[in-house]
């Protein structure tokens, strides 16, 4: 699923260009469409480049870290889109040399529409499609896990938050959701892969990106408990659910708690699943929530004390402010 046409010598000169702190007055124009916790999601305003969507990783000290990367990037897709049946949108990479800061690997993925994706449809479907959506993304998301009881040897983990989903073929005059419907999973750049219980991702890739007076902490007591749960398919749910507070619909959280247990019990009950509660989803996102909002506000600090004190360049572009 490779994309063709990538101008590897205009993300050259856009890296060149770049003003982490404000990237709306980088030379380049480009037109930020996310945030990551490491990564930066846009598209760059030039015509040759347009229809696809650039994710900006600058965590790489080798090319040998990147060849590892980038192919584990690759056999992930193939692996959900071959192996377990989840669709993902085609996808390229791209590799950038600064002449100062980390090496930089591009993502590259086709533009889908903005209103397609899922956190999206949540302000313009109502209730009962959104619960049919819900529902889809469910049964999506037990491909994963059937595939993983299933295999000897390779386990599999995903994000499953809806932001991370998007419509298939969607009518933007007049969305619907029916249990037909086909989604993508497009956030496929962290390629949680298992084998025989060894980590094929290198967490200490991603936690470049930590402020680095606190490298040390997160290591010891954080890790390993953030990346176990992607690959525990009631804490994924769970995640899902709780991030309806952050996209302002908690009002769907008692329909979607409701769903998801009925879920478990008459179409995943040989997974067994334990049932969700209201209070595990409201304890989880206070948790989250905090944690998440302490993490930026510490890498700004970070910045400062890179950029004012050490005089050295923050390749990391920070999201502003949060609505959570």
């Amino acid at each position: 699923m490779n994309i063709k046409g990538i101008d590897t010598d205009l993300l050259k000169r856009f890296e060149l260009g770049l003003n982490p702190k404000a990237p709306e007055k980088s030379l380049i124009p480009a037109r930020i469409l996310g945030y990551g916790e490491i990564s930066t999601i846009f598209e760059i305003l030039k015509e040759n480049q347009q229809g696809l969507a650039f994710k900006r990783m600058p965590i790489f000290l080798s090319t040998d870290e990147m060849d590892r990367y980038e192919a584990l990037f690759i056999h992930y897709n193939k692996l959900l889109s071959e192996e377990i049946g989840i669709m993902v949108p085609e996808y390229s990479t791209a590799r950038v040399y600064p002449k100062t800061g980390n090496m930089v690997v591009y993502i590259i993925q086709e533009k889908l529409p903005p209103e397609s994706l899922c956190h999206r449809l949540l302000h313009r479907l109502d209730t009962a499609s959104l619960k049919t959506l819900f529902l889809v993304i469910l049964r999506q998301m037990m491909k994963v896990w059937r595939f993983n009881a299933n295999s000897n040897a390779t386990l599999m983990g995903l994000d499953g938050q809806l932001s991370n989903w998007a419509l298939k073929d969607l009518n933007p005059a007049d969305p619907s959701v029916t249990q037909d419907s086909e989604f993508y999973y497009i956030d496929t750049s962290t390629p949680f892969i298992r084998i025989n219980g060894k980590e094929q991702l290198e967490p200490e890739l991603f936690l470049r990106s930590a402020p680095s007076f606190l490298v040390w902490l997160i290591r010891a007591f954080f890790l390993q408990g953030v990346l176990d749960r992607y690959y525990d398919f009631h804490l994924v749910v769970v995640d899902l659910i709780a991030n309806l507070y952050k996209e302002q619909r908690p009002d769907l959280i008692g329909d979607f708690i409701e769903a998801a247990n009925s879920f478990f019990v008459h179409e995943a009950s040989d997974l067994k699943i334990n049932p969700i509660t209201v209070g595990e989803v409201k304890s989880y996102y206070r948790e989250d929530a905090f944690i998440w909002r302490l993490f930026l506000a510490l890498r700004r600090l970070d910045r400062i004390i890179s950029t004012y004190i050490l005089n050295r360049p923050y390749p990391y572009i920070l999201p502003g402010k949060i609505k959570r």
